[in-house]
């Protein structure tokens, strides 16, 4: 049947063979987008003040195209009428706990106990747990089995919360708490206005954009166009946006990222611990209050994934495309992708494991064609 849940494992690479060829590779593509960088940094030295000559805000226009690029498909593919839908408000209300107080609160404490010596990486960091996932999180999400309805949910909240919140936390995070815990933040200086403007341009934008294409298309064109061929087509602008940040980036930084290779390093130490620490934490806490698989995984992937894109362009539009700031947040998609296809190995052997007569329930057979356990059965 098409919509039944197969518990035989098939062979242990299914859930990357399930990925698209642009997601699979994806740390691959952000490497490679690397070396072209530092190798055009070093043929075309003068790039940043060619970059300068035309500006977005504080922004140059090639980059803020890259940016806006980035962000554009994500925020088409979000479902804006599923925010009035009716769900369990325990998960709604989880989910903003984990994703509003315990996620920026857990990568401020990560930032500064792990990069003490680094105050640009520190604060771009910072960054990171303050954007939210919304768009791999829909990726994870179906390949673990999780409620499409509640992931749809609660991304579209993310999406339309971020414009308001992003800014105050921003401000919290990187100025009001530091100074009043007494941490030397020295050298690091924003903004609240600087924090909303970037806001407002990369991830507003884009945002209202994405809102009218669906508004206008999806009646006119039906869903099932909207879903399986006009977001097909757009999907992967945001991929080459992402990547031509990425060389930009990196033309601009090379000589400091091959004399520091190790502070790159240390920039993932925090991304992994507070990956596991929010997933895991997340997992056990609907284990506690008693949620069905299908909403338990999806809470967890959504509180464990981060919006990249919309780091990045604050980092950039903040401090500059040749900041510290800036290279935080793009190591972050680098090691995210890894992460997370491991999780979903560990959410689908946790599924059997602590739901052993309920592997989901009704939302996710419903709505997956196919929802594959593909974790081993050792131990379960």
């Amino acid at each position: 049947m098409a919509n039944e849940i197969t518990t035989e494992a098939p062979p242990g690479n299914a859930v990357v063979a399930q990925l698209s060829l642009l997601d699979r590779f994806l740390p691959v593509w952000i490497g490679l987008a690397m070396l072209i960088g530092i190798v055009l940094g070093k043929v075309f030295t003068g790039l940043d003040d060619t970059l300068d000559a035309v500006k977005i805000d504080t922004v140059s226009l090639p980059i803020a195209i890259g940016l806006l690029a980035m962000m554009y498909p994500v925020l088409a593919k979000v479902k804006y009428r599923s925010i009035g839908r009716v769900i369990d408000r325990r998960s709604l209300v989880m989910s903003l706990v984990l994703n509003w107080l315990i996620g920026p609160l857990l990568m401020f404490t990560l930032a500064w106990l792990l990069l003490p010596d680094l105050p640009e990486y520190r604060t771009g960091l910072i960054i990171v747990g303050l954007a939210r996932c919304i768009a791999m999180v829909l990726i994870w999400n179906d390949l673990a089995c999780g409620s499409r309805e509640l992931a749809a949910v609660l991304v579209a909240v993310n999406s339309v919360f971020q414009i308001v919140a992003y800014s105050l936390l921003g401000y919290f995070y990187l100025e009001l708490l530091p100074s009043w815990l007494g941490l030397d933040s020295e050298g690091i200086d924003v903004t609240i206005w600087g924090i909303t403007k970037s806001v407002l341009i990369f991830l507003g934008v884009p945002l209202l954009a994405g809102f009218l294409t669906r508004l206008i298309l999806e009646p006119r064109k039906g869903t099932e166009w909207y879903e399986g061929t006009f977001l097909p087509r757009i999907g992967p602008i945001a991929l080459y946006g992402l990547l031509f940040t990425i060389v930009i980036l990196f033309a601009l930084q090379g000589g400091a990222i091959t004399e520091n290779p190790w502070d790159v390093a240390r920039i993932a130490i925090p991304l992994l611990v507070y990956f596991a620490i929010m997933w895991t934490g997340s997992f056990a806490a609907g284990l506690r209050m008693g949620f069905p698989y299908d909403r338990n995984a999806s809470i967890a992937f959504t509180a464990a994934g981060n919006n990249f894109e919309l780091a990045i362009a604050v980092a950039i539009s903040v401090f500059g495309v040749s900041s510290g700031q800036a290279l935080a947040g793009v190591v972050g998609p680098l090691i995210e992708v890894p992460v997370l296809v491991g999780l979903v190995y560990v959410s689908l052997w946790a599924r059997r494991r602590y739901y052993p007569n309920n592997p989901t329930s009704g939302t996710a057979a419903s709505t997956t064609d196919q929802c594959v356990d593909t974790s081993k059965s050792d131990g379960a």
